[in-house]
C-alpha cells in the first residue's frame, strides 16, 4: 500500500491519493455520502475475532482488511513515521516545488516554517497547477495557496479521524505527540485501506510475476516470493539460522535480518554475500527488492596512486 501522500508509504515509493471532491461543493441535505455509509455499517466487534484461532497469544490487532479495523486501530497504527514525511518549507520557490511534486508523485504536501514541528498547512498539486500552470503567470506566493491541515493524537481511533476528515473536508492529518511536535502523518487513503485493502491506481506499477532477471546475477523480486523458490532461482541458500526456518517469503527474511521495515533505496547485506536493495516499500511493508549475487555487485573504480610533488 502506498500512502496517498507517499507513494509509498510502501515506499514505497509510492501510490497517489484518490481524487478528492471539489472543496467548493457541499453535499445535499440528507445525503450520507460514501464515508457516511462506511461509518454507518459498523457492527459490534466480536471478541472472539481479536486473536487468531488456535493462537491465544497472537496479537490483538487485526491482520486483514475489514470495517472492524476502524474501531480497533488507532492513528499510530497506520501513520507513517516522521522520518518518512516529505514536506516543503514555506519559502520554497515555484520551480523547486514543482520538482518535489514531479519527483515524489504526491498530490499534496505538508508545508512548514523552519522545521516540520511548525506546520503551516497543505499545498495541493491541483492548486499549484491551476494558479501557475498551463502558461499562467503571476507572482508566486506559496502562503496564498495553503490549505488547512488536520492534527490528531496518536491514540485517536481511526473511525473518529475518518469522521473528522469527512466533516472538515481535509484528507491529510499530522500526528502530534504529547509535546506538540509532529510524530507522523496519515491520509484518508490509509484509513480506507484498513477496510478494503490496498488501493492500486494508475501510478502504481503492476506486480506481474514474482521476479524478473535484470542481468546475470541480478533480479528484481516481489517481497512475497517464496523463499524456497528464490533460493532455487539464485542458487544460494539464504536460510542460515534456526529462526529462518519459520520464514516463508523473501521480504520476511529481510525483515527478520534487520528487525524493521527498511526504507526505499536501503541496501541490506546477507551473510552469504548476497545484497538486497529495497526497490519499493511503504512504512508498513516491503514490496520489491533487487537481489544481487556477491560476484555481480558493482565495484568502485580503482583510485590512482598518490604521487609525490
Amino acid at each position: 500500500m502506498g500512502s496517498s501522500y507517499e507513494g509509498s508509504t510502501g515506499a514505497a515509493q509510492p501510490s497517489s491519493e484518490r481524487a478528492e471532491q471539489d472543496e467548493g461543493e457541499s453535499p445535499e441535505p440528507g445525503q450520507r455520502g460514501f464515508f457516511g455509509r462506511i461509518l454507518s455499517a459498523f457492527v459490534p466487534s466480536d471478541p472472539a475475532s481479536e486473536t487468531q484461532p488456535g493462537r491465544p497469544d497472537a496479537p490483538a490487532l487485526p491482520q486483514l482488511p475489514g470495517l472492524a479495523n476502524l474501531r480497533k486501530l488507532r492513528v499510530d497504527d497506520v501513520a507513517i513515521p516522521k522520518v518518512e514525511i516529505v514536506a516543503v518549507p514555506l519559502d520554497i520557490g515555484k520551480d523547486d516545488l514543482v520538482e518535489v511534486f514531479r519527483k515524489q508523485g504526491f498530490s499534496r504536501l505538508p508545508v512548514y516554517k523552519g522545521t516540520l514541528d511548525h506546520p503551516q498547512g497543505l499545498i495541493l498539486l491541483k492548486d499549484l497547477a491551476l494558479q501557475h500552470g498551463f502558461g499562467a503567470g503571476g507572482r508566486f506566493s506559496l502562503k496564498r495557496l495553503l490549505r488547512p491541515i488536520l492534527y490528531a493524537p496518536p491514540s485517536m481511533p481511526l473511525h473518529v479521524l475518518l469522521q473528522k476528515m469527512q466533516k472538515d473536508r481535509v484528507h491529510m492529518a499530522l500526528v502530534i505527540d504529547e509535546y506538540g511536535g509532529v510524530d507522523g502523518l496519515v491520509t484518508i487513503e490509509d484509513l480506507i485501506e484498513t477496510v478494503i485493502g490496498e488501493i492500486e491506481d494508475e501510478h502504481d506499477e503492476e506486480e506481474g510475476t514474482l521476479w524478473r532477471q535484470e542481468k546475470p546475477g541480478v533480479w528484481v523480486m516481489q517481497s512475497t516470493a517464496p523463499l524456497d523458490e528464490v533460493e532455487a532461482e539464485i542458487g544460494v541458500r539464504l536460510r542460515t539460522g534456526e529462526d529462518d526456518e519459520e520464514i516463508d517469503t523473501l521480504g520476511g527474511l529481510v525483515f527478520l535480518r534487520i528487525g524493521r521495515v527498511p526504507a526505499r533505496g536501503e541496501v541490506i547485506a546477507h551473510e552469504s554475500g548476497v545484497e538486497f536493495e529495497i526497490v519499493d516499500a511503504d512504512p508498513r511493508r516491503i514490496k520489491r527488492l533487487r537481489v544481487t549475487l556477491p560476484d555481480h555487485r558493482p565495484t568502485a573504480p580503482p583510485t590512482a596512486p598518490a604521487t609525490e610533488g
